[in-house]
């Protein structure tokens, strides 16, 4: 059933309707306004909103500066805790010409109540109900005039991030007050990746049995911040149980929403029962600035008869609240609007009964009062104040409450401008908005146990059972393996593993546990650990995509990658090895290189120099003599052309640099052992169709055909070091691999006593080993520091040198075959020789062109009818003759 039945069967029942409908009109500038209060008296709150209510209206009826003679005639209804009871009282307010109604307290009472309030345009003005989905836009006529929970759970947030926690247990009233606010915690725990672990609802009337049976089962969890969003009365009984659980003690965190600051503040001798029942508790207070009119008001409430009831912020609120309705009141009346109220036609369409109480009328100028409301821009004693659609506080913000000693300790503030702080909000305003994480800042608090060390958020539950660590079944013992006849493991794994244990802050038992399976695969054993087979795995895990979408890993504590292994064969000096170092289209380029060179000095050479004169026999072997003879620069010639001068500087430049070259490489050919390998790497052996092994239950063989695109006939599972060894031997054509394709760290230690493979190529696909947990575990994160603070130290590596040290045939494995120097090393080289050659030869090409034109000048000009062909011979023959000779004749 809906709320506006609900509503409706009430107005059938107890009110009486009329078939006309009846208006009623108060004149302009009457000397009484009435207004309705909504709240339960002997409530936590009740109990302080009576008093400031009262006082509040006997402020504003004594104040010559609102309502200029109208006085305010306010009618307090109880609704005593009740909701059917709260909705009666609610018309009863309104068929008694009410022009607006401060409350309902109740953030549930407001839900329904506001219904009614639209339907006869009743402004409800609420000092308490914080449920952050009252929201304007459903509930057009309900105004909140304090602040709502969705900045308290803001605040909350806050602090659990603050404090590095990951999530909450949220335990709280079922009912719109707390499933509403809940709800809200969880999206911003949401915005800073954090979660309520768990929602542990409770009854508004629960016994203290089931409190029990509640907070039992919570007690088991791994989570220890718990957050209580209750009412007064059952939060209390909550701590009290808490406290017979042994759930106040060190390592808990508890947090509650205003209600307990609120219930403290509001009952002295309360504070004084239970503040040893709650001891080391974190709590907010909605915080009011500090000012005299704030101050003058505590002290006259202090002074009166019911001075026993300390005046909480819902109090200082709900005084406000009034001041708020009268100036909204006081712009209406002064506007000359005229107030009238009138029947609702749409019940006169039911028919029924007269009962005791006349019919209920809407308020003409409800709307007109509610944009006057939306108007008002008060400072009170709780501050600014000016309505809109989200509310009536300007800056909303919380004080963070320590419960300890005797008293409520504050340790910080809580604004939406800046977070958390421990400058007061009004302070914060003037500087930029700034709420980063490294900004946030609390004084210290004193946790339940009496303890100043932050607790940690979380153990494992305390059930008695040890936490399970699956392993995995590596080829090689150096990486882990149970001890023959015990339960106890050992290796570079479990190493690494305790190492890293030793320096957590806090101990628990754990058990390994070994896999049935003879070779079982890696991700399967993952997947185990997602579905809770195990609490976590140890071993060697690889990190990938896959893998981590499973669970959460920690740290790597080895790098690794895959690599290609291969049978290889020693490379023995042999009559031509000082042909090595360069490639066959090195040397012909090298040696096509003296020619050019002996070629350009012999043309740049030839006019003027005798040495590169003579039969052509002999120009031939000079050529060639001199081009071979710039090697050790042993040419007998003399150049006497700066062009051939700046040319051979350029070139016995390029000479020296490969001379230097070859020098070097051929000295490591024949003073290293080289080994080679038809595998070159893992570019080679996919372009082959050889057969590849690798290591059964790895992810290699799913790279290799997934992402490398290997037929899967190609790829053989293999399952021992001997097999390895035996597939290797026998090779791709006695049925056997060409290469293997397994992990850097395993290869190491596979290689370590077999000289006859070695690694070739270089590694691909880089990953990491690390420890898997389940998602979500904090245990995954303190271990990734533990293995960061073992990497730093020194110790990781020193247990890595412990077990898997490289014997002297890994490092002779590491000495592949030298790459043969290619043309592509010295192109740039030959460019800038050949570059410099080309443009010597043209400058000498354009000085000879201008001597001969010069020389036979008076021919040209009388030789249009000689050929080409006679031209060019004769320039040949002058690029022939001596040039002395040239001089003589001219």
């Amino acid at each position: 059933m809906t709320k506006q039945v609900a509503i409706l069967l009430v107005l059938i029942v107890f009110l009486k309707f009329s078939d006309t409908e009846m208006s009623k009109e108060m004149p302009t500038r009457s000397n009484v306004v009435n207004i309705g209060a909504l709240f339960s008296f002997n409530s936590t709150i009740g109990k302080v909103a009576k008093v400031a209510i009262a006082a509040a209206v006997d402020d504003v009826n004594s104040s010559p500066k609102v309502l200029n003679r109208t006085k305010l005639k306010i009618s307090m209804q109880d609704t005593s805790h009740n909701g059917f009871l709260g909705i009666i009282k609610a018309l009863r307010l309104m068929e008694n010409d009410t022009m607006a109604i401060i409350g309902p307290q109740s953030s549930v009472l407001a839900h329904t109540i506001s219904q009614a309030a639209n339907e006869f345009q009743v402004p409800l003005l609420s000092f308490a109900a914080t449920d952050p989905t009252l929201s304007s836009l459903e509930f057009p006529y309900f105004v909140r005039t304090t602040q709502s929970d969705l900045f308290q759970m803001s605040a909350i947030a806050n602090i659990v991030d603050y404090y590095e926690w990951r999530d909450v247990i949220a335990i709280y009233v079922e009912d719109d007050y707390g499933r509403n606010g809940v709800a809200v915690l969880g999206d911003k725990l949401a915005e800073k990746r954090l979660k309520i672990l768990y929602k542990a609802p409770l009854s508004p009337n629960m016994s203290r049995f089931d409190i029990i049976d509640v907070l039992s089962k919570l007690a088991s969890m791994e989570s220890r911040v718990l957050m209580v969003h209750t009412y007064a009365d059952l939060g209390l009984e909550v701590f009290d149980v808490a406290k017979d659980l042994g759930m106040m003690s060190a390592g808990y965190v508890w947090v509650t929403t205003d209600w307990l600051s609120t219930a403290l503040d509001a009952n002295y001798d309360l504070a004084t029962k239970v503040v040893d029942g709650i001891q080391g508790v974190l709590t907010l207070r909605m915080y009011s600035p500090d000012s005299e009119i704030k101050r003058n008001l505590i002290s006259r409430l202090e002074k009166s008869p019911s001075g026993s009831v300390g005046l909480n912020t819902y109090g200082l609120y709900a005084y406000d609240t009034v001041w708020l309705l009268a100036q909204a009141i006081d712009e209406l009346l002064t506007q000359g609007t005229h107030i009238s109220f009138s029947i609702d036609s749409k019940l006169t369409q039911l028919n029924g009964k007269s009962v005791s109480f006349d019919s209920v009328r809407i308020f003409n100028e409800g709307n007109l009062l509610l944009k006057s409301i939306f108007k008002v821009n008060l400072t009170g004693v709780t501050g600014k104040m000016k309505c809109n659609s989200d509310g009536c506080v300007v800056n909303p913000a919380y004080e963070v409450i320590n419960i300890i000693g005797t008293g409520l300790r504050k340790i910080g503030y809580w604004s939406n401008y800046s977070g958390l702080s421990v400058v007061p909000p009004e302070n914060q305003h003037s500087k930029p908005n700034d709420t980063s994480s490294s900004k946030q800042q609390l004084h210290g608090v004193v946790w339940p146990g009496q303890t100043t060390v932050k607790p940690r958020g979380w153990v494992y539950p305390n059930d008695g059972k040890p936490l399970r660590i699956g392993t995995t079944k590596p080829l090689f013992k150096e990486i882990l393996y149970q001890v023959e006849g015990t339960d106890r493991y050992s290796g570079f794994c479990i190493d690494v593993f305790t190492a890293a244990l030793e320096l957590l802050p806090y101990s628990f038992s754990y058990q390994f546990i070994p896999s049935n399976q003879q070779q079982p695969n890696n991700t399967e054993l993952v997947h185990m650990v997602q579905m809770g087979v195990y609490d976590a795995l140890v071993g060697d895990i690889s990190v990938t995509t896959d893998r981590m979408r499973m669970v959460d890993f920690t740290q790597p504590y080895v790098e690794s990658g895959l690599v290609v292994v291969a049978p290889i064969k020693k490379l023995n000096s042999s009559t031509w090895a000082f042909l090595r170092p360069f490639t066959p289209m090195m040397w012909c380029v090298t040696g096509f290189s003296f020619i050019v060179v002996g070629v350009l000095i012999w043309f740049l050479e030839h006019k003027k120099n005798d040495d590169f004169r003579g039969p052509p026999r002999k120009q031939v072997i000079n050529i060639l003599l001199f081009g071979f003879s710039t090697l050790s620069s042993s040419h007998r010639e003399k150049t006497t052309s700066d062009l051939s001068r700046f040319l051979l500087i350029v070139w016995l430049s390029v000479v020296l640099i490969l001379n230097s070259t070859y020098t070097a490489s051929l000295s490591s050919i024949l003073t290293v052992e080289q080994l080679s390998s038809t595998i070159k790497g893992i570019e080679s052996l996919l372009s082959s169709r050889d057969p590849i092994g690798y290591q059964r239950g790895s992810f290699a063989g799913n790279y290799l055909t997934n992402e490398l695109s290997v037929q899967r006939s190609r790829v053989v599972p293999l399952n021992t070091p001997e097999e390895y060894e035996r597939a290797l031997i026998n090779g791709p054509h006695k049925g056997g691999v060409a290469a293997l394709v397994d992990e850097r760290v395993r290869m190491e230690i596979f290689l370590s006593n077999r000289c006859e493979f070695s690694m070739v190529g270089q590694d691909f696909m880089r990953m990491g080993w690390a420890f898997a947990f389940q998602r979500d575990s904090p245990l995954a994160v303190d271990m990734s520091t533990a293995i960061l603070k073992l990497s730093e130290s020194g110790e990781l590596q020193r247990i890595r040198d412990k077990w898997l040290t490289q014997s002297p045939c890994v490092k002779q494995g590491g000495k592949q075959e030298i790459d043969r120097l290619p043309l592509e090393s010295f192109l740039g080289l030959f460019f800038i020789c050949g570059s410099a050659g080309l443009l010597a030869l043209l400058v000498y090409f354009v000085q000879m062109v201008h001597k001969f034109i010069k020389r036979n000048s008076y021919e040209y000009q009388s030789s249009s009818l000689r050929s080409g062909s006679t031209a060019l011979r004769s320039f040949a023959s002058f690029l022939d003759e001596k040039e002395e000779i040239n001089e003589s004749k001219s």
